[in-house]
C-alpha cells in the first residue's frame, strides 16, 4: 500500500489507461469526463490510438442516431454562440440534452486554438444537461474537426439529443457541415451596408433556414426589412432539402425573441422530412460520402508519405512551376511512379 501510495504521489496528473470496454461503459453511463477522454481518443492523430477509437465507435454505433443535428453558421460577429447558448439553456430547461461542438479556426502558421467557446457560454457548459466541446479545427477546411462526426457520435451515445455544431463562418466551411447535419442554420446581421454580407448564393442553397440576429430595439424594423429582401432571392433559389422551403426570419438572442419558433421550425422540418424518408436518405448519403471521404483522405496520406514519392516530388514540382513539364504529365508520371513502388 505504501509503495502504492508513493508511486501516485509522484505521479499526481498520472491518469489510468481505460479499455475500450471502460470507454463504451462510461459514455453509455453519461459519464462527462469519459465522454470527454472519448472524444480527445478519436481526435487523437496518433496511429497508436486510431484502431481503438474506432473499436469504441463500432460498439457505441447501435446507440447513436438518435438525435436532431443542427449546424449554424454566420460571419464572424452575428452572434452564433449567444444564440446557441440561448437556445440550448432553453432546450435543456425542457428536459432535452444538448452538446455542442463548436469549432475553434486554427492558425495554418502555429496550429493553435482560440478554444474560447466555453467562455463564450459560461451559462450553458455549466449546464448538467448540456456538453460544450470546443475542438481545434487543425487547418482543414471549413473550420470544422476532421474528427467531429465521431465527436457527434460519441455524444448521441451518451444520451445527448440535440447536437449543434457551431462553424467559424468562413470560406467553404458550410459544405464541410452540411455534409453532416440534418437542419443547416446561416445567421445573418442587418446594418453591415451590403445585406448579403459576403455570404455567397452558394451558401443560401444549402440552408434550411435564414435567421437576421439582433432584430431588436431600434433594429428591429430593419431586421424585418431585410427578411422580406432575404424572402425574396429564396423565392428564386431551388431548396436545400427535397419537399422544404427555405425562408428567412428574425431574431434576438440578447431577448430570446425568435428562439421558440425556431425550434418549432426545426421540429415541424423533421417532423416533414421523416415523413418524406428525407431524413433517412440524407443520413445514409452523408455515411456513404464520408466513407468515400476517409477513403480519398488515406490514399493522398500514403501518396505523399511513400518514400520514392518523397524523392522525386520536389524535382518534379520545379519542374512543373518551371513550365518545363505539363501539370498533368507531372501528376500521371507521380502516380505510375507510386504504383510501381508501393
Amino acid at each position: 500500500m505504501e509503495n502504492k501510495y508513493q508511486e501516485n504521489r509522484n505521479h499526481p496528473k498520472r491518469r489510468r489507461t481505460l479499455s475500450v470496454e471502460q470507454y463504451v461503459e462510461g459514455v453509455l453511463n453519461g459519464d462527462r469526463a469519459t465522454i470527454a477522454r472519448a472524444i480527445t481518443l478519436v481526435e487523437s492523430n496518433s496511429p497508436k490510438y486510431f484502431h481503438k477509437s474506432q473499436e469504441v465507435l463500432r460498439l457505441l454505433m447501435p446507440y447513436t442516431g438518435n438525435s436532431i443535428r443542427l449546424g449554424i453558421t454566420g460571419v464572424p460577429g452575428a452572434g452564433k454562440s449567444t444564440l446557441i447558448e440561448s437556445l440550448g439553456t432553453k432546450l435543456c430547461d425542457r428536459g432535452h440534452h444538448v452538446a455542442v461542438l463548436a469549432v475553434d479556426p486554427s492558425s495554418s502558421v502555429s496550429k493553435g486554438s482560440i478554444l474560447g467557446d466555453k467562455t463564450r457560454m459560461e451559462k450553458l457548459s455549466k449546464n448538467q444537461q448540456a456538453f460544450v466541446r470546443p475542438s481545434p479545427s487543425g487547418g482543414t477546411l471549413g473550420g470544422v474537426s476532421r474528427k467531429s462526426r465521431e465527436t457527434m457520435l460519441i455524444c448521441e451515445a451518451a444520451g445527448y439529443d440535440v447536437i449543434i455544431v457551431e462553424t467559424v463562418g468562413v470560406g467553404q466551411s458550410e459544405i464541410t457541415v452540411r455534409s453532416m447535419v440534418d437542419f443547416f442554420l446561416v445567421l445573418m446581421l442587418t446594418g453591415a451596408g451590403d445585406e448579403l454580407q459576403g455570404m455567397k448564393k452558394g451558401v443560401m442553397e444549402i440552408a434550411d433556414a435564414l435567421f437576421i440576429n439582433k432584430a431588436d430595439g431600434p433594429n428591429k424594423q430593419t431586421a424585418e426589412n431585410a427578411k422580406a429582401e432575404y424572402n425574396r432571392l429564396l423565392h428564386f433559389l431551388q431548396p436545400a432539402t427535397q419537399g422544404w422551403e427555405t425562408k428567412a426570419y428574425t431574431i434576438s438572442a440578447l431577448t430570446g425573441n425568435g428562439i421558440d419558433d425556431m425550434w418549432n421550425i426545426i421540429n415541424k422540418y423533421k417532423e416533414k422530412t421523416l415523413k418524406s424518408g428525407v431524413f433517412q436518405k440524407r443520413r445514409q448519403n452523408q455515411l456513404s460520402e464520408w466513407m468515400d471521404s476517409l477513403i480519398e483522405e488515406q490514399l493522398k496520406r500514403d501518396f505523399y508519405e511513400n518514400p520514392y514519392i518523397k524523392e522525386i516530388l520536389t524535382d518534379t514540382k520545379k519542374k512543373v512551376t518551371e513550365g518545363t513539364l505539363p501539370p498533368a504529365q507531372a501528376a500521371e508520371k507521380l502516380l505510375s511512379e507510386y504504383n510501381k513502388n508501393k
